[in-house]
């Protein structure tokens, strides 16, 4: 059983740097993905390569290729719309109990990650940018103290990290959002469950209009 539980540990490693190179751009909408030059540059055998693979394919970054092998997926708008709205319930439910529950900790622990966030952005780096953004949200899950939060949260980030990438290559805008950050850990840090819950949703519904609206003028031009 121990040498079983290493497998899903590295299939993680490689999906999420198969997705990396996806939300970067590295890896466009329509690039074919071939199973053994992937293994090559990531130092692995084909079998995590395959089982990551799998699940991008069931999550819908991936699309059967014809005749063969796989693509990856144009990104589906409306299916964003709907996992944003999924997401502002959720991550509204987790700011208000962190704030009810770990004020202290939010205190003392979240101002490192959002100076982390500021020198992502300075950095230009897209991968940082999103990094430092699941970081942040990753933190207000433990805060909640509850356990469902984090893994309900794992397939819509999947999405989501593509979106970001997709519009953090072409628009500024999307990097201001650390100030929204910042207003939402002392909201946190008060033990202001209501408010932080409002600015949650609200950070989130925002987001998702804006990224929304440049995605689809971008599909025009294209």
């Amino acid at each position: 059983m121990k040498t079983l539980q290493a497998a899903p540990s590295l299939v993680e490693q490689v999906h999420e740097a198969i997705l990396s190179e996806i939300a970067s751009g590295k890896l466009p909408p329509g690039a074919r993905i071939i199973q053994e030059q992937l293994a090559q540059q990531l130092g692995v055998s084909r079998q995590p390569v395959q089982h990551a693979l799998t699940l991008l394919r069931k999550q819908g970054v991936l699309n059967d290729a014809p005749g063969r092998g796989l693509l990856v997926a144009p990104l589906d708008l409306d299916h964003v719309r709907h996992m944003y709205d999924v997401r502002a319930v959720i991550e509204g439910l987790a700011f208000r109990k962190a704030a009810d529950d770990s004020a202290a900790q939010a205190a003392a622990q979240g101002p490192a990650l959002i100076r982390a966030g500021r020198k992502a952005v300075a950095s230009g780096s897209v991968g940082a940018m999103i990094a430092a953004d699941m970081a942040f949200h990753d933190f207000i899950y433990t805060l909640s103290g509850n356990p469902l939060v984090a893994p309900s949260m794992q397939t819509h980030w999947t999405h989501t990290q593509r979106v970001m990438g997709e519009v953090l290559m072409r628009d500024d805008k999307p990097r201001d959002i650390w100030d929204q950050h910042e207003a939402l850990l002392e909201a946190v840090a008060a033990a202001d469950g209501v408010r932080a819950e409002r600015l949650a949703r609200k950070h989130i519904l925002e987001a998702a209009d804006f990224m929304i609206r440049r995605l689809r003028a971008e599909q025009r031009r294209s």
